[in-house]
């Protein structure tokens, strides 16, 4: 793997970066890196594929750059150095250690491979890793036959003794903390000896979008998979096909970008939306227009699609009732948006982001409340009311989703101070150099 050597850690710099104002209505076209969610579940998929593949536009990122380093410690070879990934399964093997640092992806989507293996495969991750939700996902493997050393914990730091080979069969979960504790039994399933049988007892299941993202790709790869009973979905063994994957922009991604449209009453493009996807962040077109923006699917020709969503802002921004439950990754930058709105908001179904890279809700009452907004948590979502904001400093908790918060908010709000900005290369590396370039001087139809 060409780039292995280079370091995946977020910078953690704790310096406050002044978010810059868009201080008029702003008119801009933008091309987003791929999607984290598919290109970690490419990667996975690939690596337990019957031959070689292309990840094409990987998304190159810390979270990614993990996934691959840590198929690669375990025998799949991972070339990173281009902008297609190529990935040659091998044999699965330990002595192997992964560092899952702070992708929720990484610690959940690799210990059911990790069981694939010949050999112990340790996990552990950045500290606050160690408080993530992934007891579940280590008793269903246990329940499937795999032994896992975690002295208790339910948590990092833990090991995987992989015998070779997984019997598999029926197994049940509370997935109602994280959808990825189903994917993650789906993802490997096709390849243990009876598949897998993931059944769900708990509340709802939040993110269904992602589980559906996970089914989707898994019969792309010819996997054969049973999801038409309810809180149940059934993988059976079977090769996985090498598949070739083109990934998506980053849909999620765009809730930035698309909020500066709604928020200056601009005019912001992004280029190669998908006509048909998977991705939660699909949801922001409903949303937007909801708070009164303009939605539409445009004609982008220098897009290789030829094709974009076009978000234009309204003369006020109305505020949002709204169920987050199954896109719960939007509700940083939707409830920045909703505090900057002249209406009330209500955001609710999204108890599951208290469990994300930092207890959202908290976060976001408190830092949203700093600047003055009048914000009030609940135990599954939170309420707001117009209130005039204005500027300090804005903690992102080292969550990507945190920082996008704050600079949407510093794009409205003079002396905004964003600290860790640099915690967005989770999902997008140099985030804050093309937010800056964007709402720069000449900065319209950046790309």
């Amino acid at each position: 793997m060409p780039d292995a050597a280079a370091d995946p850690r977020p910078d953690h710099r704790s310096e406050h970066w002044p978010a810059p104002r868009a201080t008029s209505p702003l008119t801009a076209t933008v091309s987003l890196p791929g999607s984290k969610s598919l290109t970690n579940r490419a990667l996975v998929l690939a690596a337990v594929a019957d031959g070689p593949s292309v990840v094409r536009r990987a998304l190159r990122s810390r979270d990614t750059t993990l996934m691959a380093r840590s198929l690669s410690a375990m025998g799949a070879h991972v070339d990173t150095s281009g902008e297609d990934w190529q990935v040659t399964p091998g044999e699965l093997r330990g002595p192997a250690h992964v560092d899952c640092g702070l992708a929720g992806t990484v610690m959940r989507f690799v210990p059911p491979v990790a069981a694939l293996a010949s050999g112990d495969v340790s996990f552990d991750g950045d500290p606050h890793m160690r408080n993530r939700p992934v007891g579940e996902v280590l008793t269903a493997l246990r329940g499937l036959g795999v032994d896992i050393d975690d002295a208790g914990r339910g948590a990092l730091p833990f090991t995987v003794r992989g015998g070779g080979s997984v019997r598999g069969g029926t197994v049940v979960l509370d997935a109602s903390a994280s959808s990825q504790f189903v994917s993650a039994l789906l993802l490997a399933g096709a390849r243990y000896d009876e598949g897998v049988d993931v059944r769900h007892d708990g509340k709802p299941v939040p993110s269904q979008p992602h589980i559906d993202m996970t089914t989707a790709m898994l019969r792309a790869h010819g996997v054969e998979v049973d999801d038409s009973t309810p809180n149940r979905w059934s993988v059976a063994p079977g090769p996985v096909r090498a598949v070739d994957h083109l990934i998506e922009p980053d849909l999620s991604n765009a809730a930035p970008f698309l909020a500066l449209a709604a928020l200056s009453g601009g005019s912001v493009t992004v280029r190669d939306w998908p006509a048909s996807t998977t991705q939660a962040g699909d949801a922001l077109r409903e949303i937007l227009a909801l708070m009164g923006c303009e939605v539409e699917m445009v004609d982008v020709p220098d897009a290789t699609s030829g094709r974009g969503l076009r978000v234009t802002g309204p003369e006020r921004l109305q505020g949002l009732d709204y169920d987050l439950h199954d896109v719960g990754e939007l509700a940083p930058a939707v409830t920045a948006l909703c505090a900057l709105a002249e209406g009330p908001s209500h955001l609710r179904g999204i108890t599951h982001i208290r469990h994300h890279e930092t207890d959202r809700l908290a976060a976001l009452a408190t830092e949203l409340g700093a600047l003055g907004a009048e914000v009030v948590e609940h135990p599954d979502g939170l309420s707001l009311r117009p209130a005039p904001l204005h500027g300090g400093v804005f903690h992102t908790y080292a969550d990507h989703r945190m920082a996008h918060a704050g600079v949407i908010v510093g794009a409205a709000v003079d002396g905004v101070l964003v600290e860790d900005v640099a915690t967005t290369s989770k999902t997008f590396p140099d985030f804050a150099g093309f937010w800056a370039g964007l709402l720069g001087p000449g900065a319209d139809e950046r790309g």
